[in-house]
């Protein structure tokens, strides 16, 4: 019997295709995406603690944005091996709200901190001299900490405003995870309130970080086009050119899902969508950050360089008998 409240009640989360081949296929996809998830990103955040030209502050953020991809994508996606794998999942009303207040601190963090990389690309493009003075360890520490704050925040009212809401129409989520449709979908009350509310929150955090992202890249482009040599156009706008791929890639998704209209329709659509960003752009930015930047390509090369040489020497160290 369907309770009438969140407390006690087990979601029974059945998103997944019923068709047993299709669900083996899936579940070693979406391994292989979140090993290549793990290793990407994980192996960033260790290549700049490890490679002394990479402690800037361009790589501090980008550090702090692998550490974050990684996050993002474990919440959600060892559950869904799991319930590929069993050909299903239940989880309680706890590890319900956990999950969707962490993925959401996670997810709206990222946005925050694309923000924060956008404002350093404009220091340094636009007042290269002032760099340094401007981005001290305590400034990137500040930026940092107030795009995990602002990302507590929202985490924290989103959450209080889904399961607020009483879900006594059905205990089956027909979603992958605990995201805010399929949930908004199984409430028995009026949800116009706290839809209203956590729009106006998403709202807010994706248009006040983009317009930052926007401006940002306006003065920076006003900058690119007064350099006078094409090489220094060219070679400006490429420290911008993995950020930009990253934040079209990531806002593009999650503006489509929280702003287009009625939370709790197309449920389908929002299935694939939800996969693009929990699975797909946290193992693509890596990728972008590696193949995109020559000083990470150069670190990475250093490391696997050493790594070989030192494999080599052991071999043809002499041992004593």
């Amino acid at each position: 019997m369907a309770e009438n409240g969140t407390e006690g009640t087990e979601f029974l989360l059945t998103g997944f295709p019923r068709q047993l081949e299709l669900q083996r296929v899936l579940f070693w996809v979406f391994l292989v995406f979140y090993l290549l998830t793990l290793g990407g990103n994980l192996g960033i955040f260790g290549l700049i603690q490890v490679d002394t030209h990479l402690q800037t502050p361009m790589y501090f953020f980008l550090c702090h944005l692998s550490l974050l991809d990684a996050c993002y994508s474990s919440v959600t996606v060892p559950q869904m091996l799991v319930a590929l794998s069993s050909g299903g999942a239940s989880v309680t009303s706890g590890q319900c709200a956990a999950q969707f207040f962490l993925f959401t601190l996670f997810g709206t963090t990222e946005c925050f901190l694309l923000a924060v990389m956008a404002y350093d690309r404009y220091v340094a493009v636009c007042h290269p001299l002032l760099y340094v003075a401007i981005m001290t360890p305590r400034a990137r520490w500040g930026l940092v900490s107030g795009a995990y704050a602002g990302g507590q925040l929202t985490s924290t009212i989103r959450t209080g405003c889904t399961f607020s809401l009483s879900f006594c129409k059905s205990r089956h989520v027909d979603f992958f995870f605990c995201d805010l449709p399929p949930l908004l979908k199984l409430s028995c009350t009026d949800t116009k309130a706290q839809e209203l509310a956590i729009y106006l929150v998403a709202f807010f955090v994706i248009m006040t970080t983009m317009v930052v992202i926007l401006v940002s890249y306006l003065f920076i482009i006003k900058a690119i086009l007064c350099i006078r040599s094409a090489g220094g156009r060219a070679k400006t706008f490429s420290t911008c050119g993995s950020h930009m791929t990253a934040v079209a890639l990531f806002f593009g998704t999650i503006t489509f899902m929280y702003l287009k209209g009625s939370m709790g329709q197309a449920l389908e659509v929002d299935k694939v969508v939800s996969v693009f960003y929990t699975v797909v752009i946290p193992m693509l930015n890596p990728m972008i950050y590696s193949l995109r930047n020559k000083e990470v390509k150069e670190a990475l090369r250093k490391i696997l360089h050493r790594t070989k040489f030192m494999k080599g020497h052991k071999r043809s160290t002499p041992t004593l008998s």
